[in-house]
Formats: structure tokens, C-alpha cells, sequence
């Protein structure tokens, strides 16, 4: 593509009167100003680590890129830990919760607040939390990292605010910050939790400078603000928007639903729009609705439960968010309801959508159908 390509090279300064920035060469050791006529930030988010004491012991992993998750795997391989303690409840928790479980290790998790899945709201979340004691893990809510009991460069065990549990390996799943300090350094104007600016064609607020990915903000449609939601859809999408703008044709970012789906076994989770604890938080006034049901119809073989919850604006009916746990073949429902978040759909025309129907798919009524005609009647 007649691109040129310096690996092992890091920026450190950007110096937008100029139009510069300056490189440090790692091979060589070396630095250098590199002029641009337009500067494309991407740097992506990092884990949150606190300064706690031992976090940077040889057996405590991250795993928010493929060089760490590489490392860890090769770590399981070689020493065959059989007990392992994730921090986090989050994505990255449960997934880890996941595949350690499979490979037959004693897992705890530990998480900060009172659910699993802060993405999704309380009740929906005590469906996730019991599919994992189900399977023989440990959920440990409302216990905060306080640090780690050592044995030479190794983590023995984690210790929270009630509690010290012993572990061979320690899996972090804090989340992610934006990786935003180099465009702060110059003066590059920030958004929510720090991540950067920009508007709908990825432009920041200095001149011909762009961002994208999980180092920018994004704006969500359904309550119209700017947000910062690190996730690798919403970051392809924005990386296309910046580079075609760059390259010379137009090209606008509309926004996002927050939609994102996980599983742990045999359950599946999906969400998009807005929890209940977010519209608090907004002042919205507005009406949910929760249904039980399955998957496919109940005579038909491979028919799994499903809960899903949908939340809608009172007055108007305008669907504000949509979140299903439930078996295989539930979460990738979430994506009718985001594609009705994105049309600005409300409860009435949900109703009507021409869904398809077999019975090895679905029933005639959709669950999430279901729930919207409920929440419906509470208005």
C-alpha cells in the first residue's frame, strides 16, 4: 500500500503550531521531529492499575492486548496453576472466569461493587452471577482490592477489605482509561473520563488533528451526550470515519447504542441503550418491563431459557435500552433492539416488526417483542 511503517518507534510530543511530532527511535535510541500535514492520534486505553503493593508480581496479568494474553497463556502452559483469582467482573472477568474454568482451575472473582456486569442492571446481572456459582466458582461482590500477599516475585494470594484468597495466578480486570496523555500534553482539548475530544467527522478541537478508537469519545444516540464506551466495534468504526475524512472524501460518525454481548458457558448476556442506574442518573422518567421465556418454542428440542428487560421513556414510549441473559441463542437478539434504538423506534412500533418466525429459531413472538408489549401496557 506503499505505506512506511516505523515499529519501535514512540511519539512523546506533538507540537500542533508546528505541525510536528517528536519520535524516539527505541532500536537506536535515538529522536527526531517527524512534520505532518494531518495527525491521526490512536492510541488505544490501558488497564486500570491502582498502586497497590504487588500488582506488579511475575504471576499478576493483564490481558487488554495479544502480547499479554500471549504471555499468560505460555504462563498456564508452563506452570499449570490450579487455583486463579480474577479482579473484575466486568467483559474481561467473565470471559477469563470462562477460560480458566474450561482448562479446570479452582476461579474466584472479585468484584468491587454489588453485581457482576455494571453494563447491565442488578437483577439481570443475578442471572450471570448464578450461572458461575452454578458451575463451582467463587463470587465474592462488594469486596475492594487492597493488595497482594507475596512469596519471592509471585503473588501467593489477593487480599480485599474482607478477606486474603489464596491463588496461584492473578488475572486483572479493572477496566480501561483512555490512553490520553499525550494529546493532554498538548493542549488537545479532552472529553468524558479523559478521553478526547472530537466531533462527528473524528476532528478534534486543534486543527488537523484526528482521534479514534478507545482513546476518543464517542456520542450516544440515546441520550444524546458524549461518552467514552472502549470497545473494538465502536473503534473500527470510528478509525474508517477519521481515515476516509484524512484521505479527502466525507465521512460522519453518527453515534452509538453502547451494544455489546458476552457469555460465560452456556449463558449468554446482551445489552444496548441505557440502564436503569443511567437514566436515574439522566432524570429520565420512564417504564421497564421483565419477561421470562425461551429461546425457541417449548416443544421444540434446543429450547433454552431467555430473560430480557426492555426500558422506555414514559409519556412518548421511545425505547431507551434493551437487556437480555439467557441461553444459547440469546444475546445475539440485542442486535434487533439496537438496530430500534438506532431508528429511534418506540414501544408501539416494536409491536409490529416483521420478525421471521420457524420454530428452530424463534417463536411466533419474539421475547423481546414480548417485553415491549408489556412494558406498553404501563404506560
Amino acid at each position: 500500500m506503499n505505506m512506511n511503517v516505523h515499529t519501535l518507534h514512540e511519539v512523546v510530543e506533538i507540537s500542533p503550531e508546528k505541525q510536528r511530532v517528536l519520535v524516539i527511535d527505541r532500536k537506536g535510541d535515538k529522536r527526531f521531529w517527524q512534520d505532518y500535514d494531518q495527525l491521526l492520534i490512536a492510541t488505544g486505553a490501558k488497564p486500570s492499575r491502582p498502586p497497590l503493593e504487588g500488582i506488579d508480581a511475575a504471576n499478576v496479568y493483564d490481558v487488554n492486548n495479544l502480547v499479554n494474553g500471549t504471555k499468560l497463556k505460555r504462563a498456564l502452559e508452563k506452570d499449570r496453576p490450579r487455583s486463579a483469582v480474577i479482579v473484575g467482573g466486568g467483559y474481561i472477568g467473565i470471559e477469563m472466569a470462562e477460560a480458566l474454568h474450561l482448562r479446570g482451575m479452582k476461579v474466584s472473582l472479585v468484584q468491587r461493587s454489588n453485581q457482576l456486569m455494571p453494563s447491565i442492571d442488578p437483577d439481570m446481572a443475578e442471572l450471570l452471577s448464578h450461572a458461575l456459582v452454578q458451575q463451582g466458582l467463587d463470587v465474592f461482590l462488594e469486596e475492594t482490592l487492597l493488595g497482594f500477599e507475596l512469596k519471592g516475585d509471585k503473588a501467593s494470594g489477593v487480599i480485599s477489605d474482607k478477606q486474603e484468597i489464596c491463588a496461584d495466578i492473578v488475572i486483572l480486570g479493572l477496566g480501561v482509561i483512555p490512553n490520553s496523555e499525550l494529546a493532554q500534553r498538548a493542549h488537545i482539548a479532552l472529553g468524558p473520563k479523559n478521553s478526547i475530544k472530537v466531533d462527528n467527522r473524528q476532528q478534534t478541537d486543534t486543527k488537523n488533528i484526528w482521534a479514534a478508537g478507545d482513546c476518543a469519545q464517542a456520542f450516544d444516540l440515546v441520550s444524546r451526550r458524549p461518552v467514552h464506551v472502549p470497545l473494538g466495534t465502536i473503534a473500527n468504526r470510528q478509525g474508517r470515519v477519521a481515515g476516509m475524512n484524512i484521505g479527502g472524501k466525507e465521512a460522519l460518525f453518527p453515534g452509538i447504542v453502547g451494544t455489546a454481548i458476552t457469555k460465560f458457558m452456556d449463558t449468554e448476556c446482551g445489552r444496548t441503550g441505557l440502564t436503569e442506574r443511567q437514566l436515574n442518573e439522566l432524570d429520565y422518567q420512564y417504564v421497564s418491563a421483565t419477561v421470562k421465556g425461551n429461546t425457541l418454542p417449548r416443544y421444540y428440542p434446543g429450547s433454552a431459557p431467555i430473560t430480557v428487560k426492555v426500558l422506555a421513556e414514559m409519556g412518548s414510549g421511545r425505547l431507551l435500552g434493551v437487556q437480555i441473559v439467557g441461553g444459547q441463542g440469546s444475546a445475539k437478539r440485542i442486535d434487533t433492539a439496537a438496530m430500534a434504538l438506532h431508528a429511534g423506534f418506540t414501544l408501539e412500533d416494536m409491536l409490529y416488526l416483521d420478525l421471521s418466525y420457524a420454530p428452530p429459531f424463534s417463536g411466533v413472538w419474539d421475547p423481546i417483542v414480548i417485553a415491549a408489549r408489556i412494558a406498553l401496557k404501563k404506560l
